[in-house]
């Protein structure tokens, strides 16, 4: 029996609603520029965007941006959404992200923003830093919304090329801690590294450990899309690479709303190696759809590819199953490339 018959949820056709695959792989991982505004990041070595929907193609007067929301299940993923170009990009992303604002319009099913209605904001980007400065109506927002706002703004703003951190401010004034909840924040600004969605339930000592951040699956209204959740592993675990798929063969937990692409019994039979920013794996068999067959399916290399991407030092990756390279994909195309991160994570027609 195939795998997916044994998924909690249907996968078919989970790039049309996240991602597409194409022969070189997914796109390449470069963030957005937002200097000069409106640059759209090239792909790479003749990569060709294929979409099934019109809806979620760019225009002359449009621009597909990550939207960090909030899903029903209280879990911050980004929205790939279709927005009017405009010079101030930076700002307008985060207008988004305020509650009954423009967003309305635009809001996919199942999901919700953060940012208290009626907040205004401003942006202002210098030396990697983004500046961001709420008008006092940010510090009515509900408590346990506090580290949905943070990893929301952080990781919307990030996405671009020009930000590295992220400062708060409300009136001008810069914030040292949140208004409500008492979150510290640090003086150097918020970064990707401070994790998302962040799950240390198994962690018996933090101080031992290190994080990682894999890509699990969800669903809304029947359509599959990838969760970024950053993992605690010990640092006994010397390998970086082996412990983020470690961390997806052992799932999100039974307590969760998500799920995962790899199943037990998948395993690496050697060790991974990294050269030039391309990371090889060698599964066993049991990463495979099925005993008979040399397919992966989309789901497990999409898993794999955006968990092991966010690490600094890997820009691609290669699959073997016991030292043999001539793996398919699930529309029957060869998997002979490495594979790329896509530019955009869960692309949908909303």
């Amino acid at each position: 029996m195939s795998k997916k018959a044994k998924m909690a949820f249907t996968l078919a056709g989970i790039l049309t609603a996240s991602m597409v695959l194409t022969g070189c792989g997914l796109f390449g991982k470069d963030k957005e520029s937002v200097d000069p505004p409106g640059e759209v990041t090239q792909m790479q070595e003749g990569e060709e965007l294929e979409t099934t929907s019109e809806s979620t193609k760019e225009t002359a007067d449009t621009q597909m941006w990550d939207l960090y929301l909030v899903d029903k299940n209280g879990y911050v993923v980004a929205q790939s959404i279709q927005l009017p170009k405009t010079e101030s990009v930076a700002k307008q992303v985060l207008s988004y992200l305020v509650t009954d604002g423009p967003i309305s319009e635009v809001l996919p099913n199942g999901f919700r923003t953060v940012i208290p209605a009626g907040t205004e904001v401003d942006v202002d980007i210098k030396d990697g830093v983004a500046v961001v400065d709420f008008s006092e109506e940010f510090s009515e927002y509900n408590e346990a919304d506090e580290q949905n706002i943070l990893q929301s703004v952080t990781w919307t703003l990030t996405q671009f090329d020009s930000v590295d951190s992220v400062e708060l401010r409300v009136n001008g004034y810069a914030l040292k801690e949140m208004p409500v909840g008492g979150t510290p924040i640090s003086e150097d600004g918020l970064t990707r590294a401070d994790g998302i969605n962040t799950d240390a339930s198994n962690v018996a000592d933090i101080t031992n450990t290190r994080p990682v951040t894999v890509y699990y699956l969800s669903q809304a209204e029947g359509d599959p899309y990838y969760v970024p959740v950053t993992k605690r592993i010990s640092n006994t675990e010397e390998d970086d690479v082996a412990a983020v798929i470690n961390q997806l063969v052992d799932g999100p937990g039974l307590q969760t709303a998500l799920s995962t692409a790899l199943f037990n019994g998948v395993k690496l039979v050697d060790e991974p190696t990294v050269e030039d920013g391309n990371v090889v794996l060698d599964f066993n068999e049991s990463i495979l759809e099925s005993s008979d067959s040399n397919m992966i399916s989309d789901a497990a290399l999409s898993s794999i590819v955006l968990s092991l991407t966010e690490q600094e030092d890997i820009k691609s990756v290669s699959i073997k199953v016991n030292g043999n390279n001539e793996i398919v994909k699930e529309d029957g195309e060869a998997l002979t490339a490495p594979v790329n991160r896509p530019e955009k994570v869960n692309v949908g027609s909303f």
